[in-house]
Order: structure tokens, then C-alpha cells, then sequence
């Protein structure tokens, strides 16, 4: 049987509203059972749902919920914000090859206001970097091929993402792909309307968005898996 979820209460986003204004322990810590209650539980439900539509279209991004899911706990230790909550609830599903998260994850958080959903890379370190846009330099025109898409495009947008003012160093400025290898980021992204966080359009919302995301998202993940080979190979050889 098909995995329905019917949608939060509309008592989570009032709370995550009050949290917003009263982000505090003393306020939080006497409301931890509506929390888990209206929130963490059902999250945890969403997200064995959204796995099941994962299998589907992406089996190597299904994910554990208790895994998938952020705490809402925030570590103040270096932050200039000592808020102790985070205002938003949100997911992240990395592909299984993955090594602490890195590459291109699928992702979404709601809070009172907005409900976001994310494909791609965000955060990426140096390594990261060089492997993506080496794989870019070689197979650029199959990722404009995917960006191309009518519906993609009509469902999610354009690509997205922060980009350095000429191309990288080790990069041919004149290459075709030169708006492409200067990004430091690489992802779709859609604003979805709040009101489906409360209704059962949510689940099939993620699930659409994330399954037209796809494409894009296992392209940029085949620069890990190259840069991987060698080491592959090495130890092979012992």
C-alpha cells in the first residue's frame, strides 16, 4: 500500500511561530512534548514516505529518517547568534556513496513562512570544487542537455548558485562551458506554497520536485565517483 502522509497540524507552524519569539530554554523545555508531538514525530513520518518515493526514481538517496533529519538544536559555541532552536525543520538526503554528506544532496526545510526544496551542491570544499568542474570541463553539454528540459525548467527553475568573476585557474577562460565552471555552487531550487505543509499535497509536492531534480543531481555526483577511481584501483592493486 502506498505511503500517504496527510500533512502537519496546523498547530506545528504556530509553534515554530512562538519559537521564533521566544527562542529561549526556559520557554522550549516546558513545550519539548509538542514539539516531538506536532513536529519531530510526524517529520520522521514524512520522511519514511518521501523515502519510499525515493526508491522509486532514486534508490541510492534513500535515507534513515533519524539520519535525514536536522536537529533542532543549534551549536552556539562559535556562532554570534546564541539562539539555542533552530526556526526551521528541515531534511537532507545525500546519496549513499556519500562521505559525511559531501555532493550533490537533495534537501528541504519549512518554517512558519516558507517551504523550500533544494536539489544540488551548496557547500562545497576545494576537492569538491576541482572535481565537479573537471567533470564539467570534459561533459558539460550533457548537463545543459538536462538544464534544458522544458518541464525541468517549468517545475524548478534555472540553475542556481554563487559565481567567481572569471573562470578558476587551470580552466581555459575561452572554454564553451565558462559560465559553468565558474560557479562555486551548482543547484535547483523552488518555493513551494506554505499551505501544502498542512495539507497531503505535500508529500506528492517533495516527491515531484525532487524526482524532476534528479538528472541534475546524479550528473554532479558522477565527479565524486571519478575522483574516487584512482584510490579504488590502488587499493585493488594491494
Amino acid at each position: 500500500m502506498k505511503c500517504k502522509f496527510p500533512g502537519f497540524s496546523p498547530q506545528a507552524l504556530t509553534f515554530l511561530r512562538s519559537l521564533k519569539r521566544n527562542n529561549r530554554r526556559e520557554w522550549f523545555q516546558p513545550r519539548k512534548d509538542q514539539y516531538e508531538t506536532l513536529i519531530k514525530l510526524p517529520m520522521l513520518e514524512l520522511i519514511g514516505c518521501l523515502n519510499e518515493e525515493f526508491a522509486r526514481f532514486a534508490p541510492h538517496y534513500v535515507t534513515p529518517p533519524q539520519k535525514a533529519t536536522y536537529r533542532i538544536y543549534r551549536d552556539t559555541r562559535f556562532a554570534k547568534d546564541k539562539s539555542p532552536y533552530k526556526t526551521h525543520i528541515s531534511a537532507i538526503f545525500p546519496r549513499s556513496t556519500a562521505v559525511k554528506r559531501e555532493g550533490a544532496v537533495f534537501y528541504f526545510h519549512f518554517t512558519e513562512k516558507e517551504l523550500l526544496v533544494f536539489g544540488g551542491v551548496y557547500m562545497p570544499e576545494r576537492e569538491e570544487l576541482l572535481a565537479y568542474r573537471t567533470l564539467l570541463q570534459e561533459r558539460y553539454r550533457e548537463l545543459q542537455e538536462i538544464l534544458r528540459d522544458s518541464k525541468l525548467r517549468r517545475t524548478c527553475g534555472q540553475l542556481q548558485g554563487e559565481k567567481l568573476s572569471r573562470v578558476p585557474k587551470g580552466f581555459p577562460g575561452d572554454h564553451p562551458a565558462e559560465s559553468l565552471l565558474r560557479n562555486k555552487q551548482w543547484y535547483l531550487e523552488k518555493m513551494l506554497d506554505i499551505r501544502a505543509v498542512t495539507s497531503s499535497k505535500l508529500l506528492p509536492e517533495l516527491a515531484k520536485h525532487f524526482e524532476m531534480m534528479t538528472p541534475m543531481v546524479e550528473f554532479m555526483n558522477q565527479a565524486l565517483a571519478q575522483k574516487r577511481k584512482p584510490q579504488k584501483m590502488m587499493f585493488a592493486a594491494f
